[in-house]
């Protein structure tokens, strides 16, 4: 047996041996690392003779062919071991029967918050996102509420102590957003008009009744682009409300109100009737229910976000996602939908394939 015929048979036992990826590189670099064994045979082939290369050359060749093919068989099974093992240690027993494991249903915030979604993608809104820790400037200064404006005492803030260090109090300053407006200033700030948005996501103020608590969610939608005015607002909230509470019969009231954010201003109402002795959202008989905030886009908050307000206008308005909710499904206490009772999701829930198509009915 020649030396090469044994270098061959101690590679190849040494690559059979090998238990572990690691092993097999060691291996590897053994033989056909910079300094390996064969390297160094490769390395000699330049000072024979022709006649010593042309039968030496051939043999070297073949064993560095062999040993390089047994090496990547050896990785390929001991990868496909390994996954082996990952694949048996990660099953899943599904012989559990379906009825042992209690169904869950999705919670009336989530699906209203899809059927919103539906909606307004019908009419050509995007949906925005935008950080719950924003900057007092964001959430306030940027949508003319300033440091000493008598409006900061309608939102109950949460601050966060202390602020960040370098720059502007006001920039850095830190609250739990009181309202989704900030992804709104974000939004204009961040991509040229025109632009049409919702921006639905959770807000903190600290308040706490049957119809208040802590944490809750908002939907606002904004529209900023050319000659808008009034008429596209009503126009807008009156095609979501009927789309949303699945009504032809939707009536609309516009109030004259006030908000820093907006000028002029208006709290929209809806008409109710009263069916066996509770409101329903419809016609409007028995009187009006304020549902959401509305008005024309103020110039300077659309300055503020680096604008021209002689070239854009736009309108916004902002509701309560939860106040949604209790009105289309029936529901009398805004607490109930955080108290996470099984009872209450059951009856309230709706099923995992519920999902709200404008075709099927978004409440359906």
């Amino acid at each position: 047996m020649t030396d090469l015929d044994q270098m061959r048979d101690a590679l190849l036992a040494a690559v059979s041996d090998a238990e572990g990826l690691e092993a097999l590189d060691a291996v590897r670099v053994e033989a056909l690392g910079k300094q390996g064994r064969i390297t160094q045979l490769l390395k000699t082939l330049g000072g024979m003779s022709p006649d010593e290369r042309q039968v030496r050359g051939p043999a070297i060749q073949g064993l560095r062919e062999a040993v390089t093919g047994a090496i990547a068989t050896r990785k390929a099974a001991l990868e496909q071991a390994a996954l082996d093992a990952r694949l048996a240690s990660e099953t899943i027993d599904l012989t559990l029967p379906v009825d042992a494991v209690p169904a869950g249903t999705i919670h009336p915030v989530s699906q209203v918050m899809d059927e919103l979604a539906e909606i307004f993608a019908d009419l050509g809104f995007a949906v925005a996102t935008g950080p719950e820790i924003e900057t007092d400037w964001h959430n306030f200064s940027a949508l003319n509420i300033p440091e000493t404006h008598p409006a900061r005492a309608m939102h109950d803030t949460f601050y966060l102590a202390g602020v960040e260090p370098g720059g502007d109090e006001a920039l850095v300053k830190r609250v739990l957003r009181t309202h989704t407006s900030p992804v709104q200033i974000r939004t204009m700030m961040g991509q040229q008009p025109p632009i049409r948005i919702i921006a639905p996501g959770r807000t903190y103020r600290s308040d706490s009744d049957a119809t208040h608590t802590p944490m809750f969610h908002q939907v606002e939608g904004l529209v900023i682009d050319k000659g808008i005015t009034l008429a596209h607002l009503k126009w807008t909230l009156e095609t979501f409300l009927k789309a949303f509470f699945e009504r032809d019969d939707i009536v609309l009231r516009l109030r004259p109100s006030y908000f820093p954010f907006t000028e002029p201003s208006a709290e929209v109402d809806v008409g109710y009737t009263i069916e066996k002795g509770k409101r329903v959202i419809g016609g409007s008989g028995g009187g009006w229910m304020e549902v959401l905030g509305s008005g024309m886009v103020h110039p300077k908050v659309i300055a503020a976000c680096g604008l021209d307000p002689d070239e854009w206008q736009g309108f916004a308005f902002g509701c309560g996602i939860d106040r949604l909710a209790m009105l289309k499904y029936g529901m009398d206490d805004l607490r109930a939908f955080f108290d996470g009772d099984i009872r209450w999701l059951k009856h309230y829930g709706f099923a995992s394939l519920d999902v709200p198509t404008l075709s099927g009915g978004v409440g359906a």
